[in-house]
């Protein structure tokens, strides 16, 4: 993919083309037209931009109704041309979950960005000073005296100001200060140090977004806010410049914006959704449906010798492989799956009527969107059956 990281609008079919060629017709104007979902190599990542588009549309016009903010999480996606539909529906920046990340989002033109995970290395440090500098509205979390100190000393020698969040833990035990006088204390130590700008705090209930459930979610939510509200508020009453309290999941968006004291939602997985979010029952019913699946692997039945069976080209490399269950086969009832190797996916036929061939091309939902995105290089943006749009995935892996 060009290092432009420019949007690559599909022309002619691309049957007989390498990627590469096809790139590179892109590249010089030529265009390539007519390209279908079959014509793909697999395994492929799919996105539907009629229901990408009506998710970004769904949940900024939900924002709008709160008036509360939006910094959507690109952990999600990492993809400058998601991140750009978001702000243009509103959003005040983007959450990233590195300095990588951010590095990435910033040379891509987006702004308001925060980085949401604790750096502690030298080498970050300097990373963050030189983003600083360049995109002056740049915020990082701190969770203890020592990484404020190393943020600020950095900030004096590279002559810069950092934009500081208190990350408040809210019962994760994953990282994050302890709500009350620890945090009071630390945020007393980051108002003092002369190159550090106390915004706010970040506070991010992973465990909540999950719960099954919708009123079940909404008291577990509402539960491990209370501290780190309580918290926010304290700062606010001592006179502290905290001015932002961002949170709230894709599980936890229509909760937390009704919560008094949160200025702005992180939500990310909104934008493309998968099957745990699926499953964990929405405010009227148990199937999560707030949002569309808009995204699926393609891949082709590359094996089938078994009645019982077809194999498939997408196995363990081609999908997330952190929760215990695996793709879902779109529009076949009654199919199921299981892992195969790094190469091969098994869909298992006993209960599906579906007559499924040899070469033919099928589309699945990923058990969990974040870490089946990182797997691939590129996103191909569908309206129907024809490919109209391909999307560099330039944030992936680590730098």
């Amino acid at each position: 993919m060009s290092s432009t990281g420019k949007t690559l609008a599909l022309g002619d079919r691309a049957n007989g083309y390498s990627l590469e060629e096809i790139e590179a017709r892109l590249e010089s104007g030529k265009g390539i037209s007519g390209v279908c979902k079959t014509d793909l190599p697999t395994p492929s990542l799919l996105l539907d931009l009629d229901l990408f588009e009506a998710n970004v549309e769904t949940m900024a016009r939900h924002a709008a109704s709160r008036s509360i903010g939006m910094r959507p999480h690109s952990k999600t996606h990492k993809c400058p041309e998601v991140a750009r539909h978001q702000m243009a529906a509103g959003a005040l920046g983007i959450s990233t979950a590195t300095v990588s990340e951010a590095e990435t989002m910033a040379q891509a033109g987006i702004s308001g960005l925060l980085i949401t995970s604790e750096i502690a290395d030298p080498n970050k440090f300097q990373r963050l000073v030189r983003l600083t500098r360049r995109h002056p509205d740049t915020m990082a979390v701190v969770d203890h005296p020592w990484q404020a100190e190393q943020m600020n000393d950095a900030a004096v020698e590279g002559g810069v100001q950092l934009n500081i969040m208190l990350d408040i833990d809210p019962a994760n035990r994953r990282t994050g200060i302890e709500a009350g006088e620890p945090a009071l204390r630390l945020a007393r130590d980051v108002d003092r140090l002369s190159n550090l700008n106390l915004r706010g705090v970040h506070c991010y209930c992973g465990k909540s977004s999950h719960v099954h459930g919708f009123e079940e979610r909404r008291r577990h939510s509402r539960e491990s806010m209370a501290a780190p509200l309580e918290t926010f508020s304290r700062m606010r009453q001592e006179g502290l410049p905290v001015e932002i309290f961002s949170g709230c999941s894709t599980g936890t968006y229509n909760i937390d914006s009704e919560i008094e004291g949160i200025t702005e939602m992180q939500a990310g997985s909104y934008v493309f959704m998968d099957l745990d979010y699926r499953r964990i029952g929405g405010r009227g019913g148990e199937v999560y449906d707030d949002f569309h699946p808009a995204l699926t692997v393609l891949s082709t039945v590359t094996s089938r010798n078994l009645s019982s069976q077809a194999t498939l080209d997408a196995g363990l490399k081609a999908f997330s492989t952190d929760r215990a269950f695996g793709p879902r086969p779109v529009g076949i009832e009654g199919a199921g799956f299981r892992w195969g190797g790094d190469e091969h996916g098994i869909l298992t036929l006993e209960a599906a009527g579906a007559d499924v061939r040899l070469g033919d091309k099928l589309e699945f939902h990923p058990p969990h969107c974040d870490p089946t995105v990182n797997l691939y290089d590129r996103i191909y943006c569908t309206r129907g059956d024809q490919v109209v749009e391909v999307w560099p995935i330039l944030a992936r892996g680590h730098r």
